[in-house]
């Protein structure tokens, strides 16, 4: 994989488009820059709304692009990448469900197939300068497509504001609907949707309601709780208040149940891979339902070394997933350990919905190694208390010895 140079020879560009204004120029400009190219426009359609698709095609060919593909990603972004993440307990700083990381590795891939089907030389990608998405595109074309060359107009073009890409639409008579105000930067697809800019740019500013756009106020929630019943196997959800359900409609699902409850709200200041800090508010009702039945199911049926382990394994997850890495050998690694440890993941969970809270309230696992008849504070016929004196004698045995050596 190379990064193109101005004038570069190039013949075909599969640009990653949405319609908005910063793709909208980069159609013209790639023709002008590199030698009225071929521009083949490639949309995700990963679930952010079947109203961000409409028209897209015919604006991307007004714009000057040869052709558009609207590649219907939903269902396979939450069965191969989120499910599996999601079962390795991946959060990032503790705080971030991914919802954006998820979907770069599944939106480059398919560009690249794109890519490969028109027999295009080039990709092109949208991303700033200052963010963390062109790390993830690039790094997953240099795993699938090193042959190609990448574009990233952000660090080519002396473009620098709206205004600037508004006025360089203007003089080329290519419509657009964006405006030269444009108070937030979001992102949206199936599992989250995630709000930057406007107020959020100063930590010392409480988020607006409008920066809030699928859950509801928790204030403004029902004042009565809401019981959803899930089924979990393999460590991935199944089913939804007994119906069965593709892992997409068990997102849709929960995603409609929780989010009239304010579930899933996050406000993260987080690290950037590329160095900064940044600001996020980050919507993901259904899938804070999801983890929290995940990890529910896993307090029954994971012993202390294997959940210490799961942990270790969500850790580095975590940050694999962030920094774009998705395409590796310690991907594959680290989702084959968690896929280990999922197979006992099995049962049933009810969780209840209220004011911003999602708790799980009840569970049940054929695995469970929970016993009643162990733990009980009662009278019992299977625990005998005086064994504990010699585990804890040999349990304590090394701190017992470096105290007899410092009392010689």
């Amino acid at each position: 994989m190379s990064i193109a140079k101005a004038n570069t020879q190039v013949k075909k560009v599969v640009l990653a488009y949405s319609g908005g204004l910063d793709t909208s120029a980069i159609i013209p400009w790639l023709k002008e820059t590199y030698n009225n190219c071929e521009i083949v426009a490639f949309c995700a359609d990963v679930g952010q709304g079947a109203e961000e698709l409409v028209g897209l095609e015919e604006k991307a060919l007004a714009s000057g692009a040869s052709e558009c593909y609207i590649v219907d990603l939903k269902e396979e972004l939450v069965k191969d990448y989120i499910y599996p993440t999601i079962a390795t307990g991946a959060v990032y700083e503790g705080t971030y469900l991914l919802g954006t990381s998820m979907a770069r590795p599944i939106i480059a891939k398919a560009q690249v197939e794109v890519a490969r089907k028109v027999g295009a030389d080039a990709l092109c990608h949208g991303c700033t300068g200052k963010g963390n998405d062109q790390v993830r595109f690039e790094g997953c074309f240099a795993a699938l497509a090193p042959d190609l060359t990448v574009i990233a107009p952000w660090r080519e073009w002396t473009m620098e504001s709206r205004e600037d890409l508004l006025s360089y639409l203007a003089e080329r008579n290519i419509k657009t609907t964006a405006s030269a105000t444009k108070i937030y930067s979001r992102d949206a697809n199936a599992w989250h949707i995630s709000t930057e800019g406007g107020e959020l740019e100063s930590t010392w500013n409480e988020p607006s309601k409008a920066v809030w756009t699928w859950t509801a106020e928790p204030e403004d929630a029902p004042n009565k709780a809401e019981y959803v019943t899930l089924k979990v196997e393999n460590c991935r959800v199944i089913e939804v208040n007994g119906e069965a359900l593709s892992p997409y409609g068990v997102l849709l699902k929960l995603n409609e149940i929780a989010a009239p409850h304010g579930v899933g709200r996050v406000d993260i200041t987080e690290n950037r891979l590329v160095g900064m800090k940044s600001r996020g508010c980050y919507e993901t009702p259904g899938g804070t339902v999801m983890m929290a039945a995940l990890r529910a199911i896993e307090e029954l049926v994971l012993d202390k070394p294997s959940r210490s382990w799961r942990e270790q394994i969500a850790g580095q997850m975590s940050h694999l997933v962030y920094d774009g890495r998705w395409f590796t050998p310690l991907c594959e690694s680290l989702v084959a350990a968690s896929e280990a440890l999922a197979k006992d993941v099995n049962g049933e969970v009810v969780l209840k919905l209220y004011k911003g809270q999602v708790t799980a309230v009840k569970k049940q696992s054929p695995n469970s190694l929970y016993s009643e008849a162990f733990a009980t504070f009662g009278a019992d016929n299977v625990y005998d208390q005086k064994h504990a004196e010699g585990f804890i004698r040999l349990y304590s045995l090394a701190s017992r010895i470096r105290a007899l050596n410092s009392q010689k």
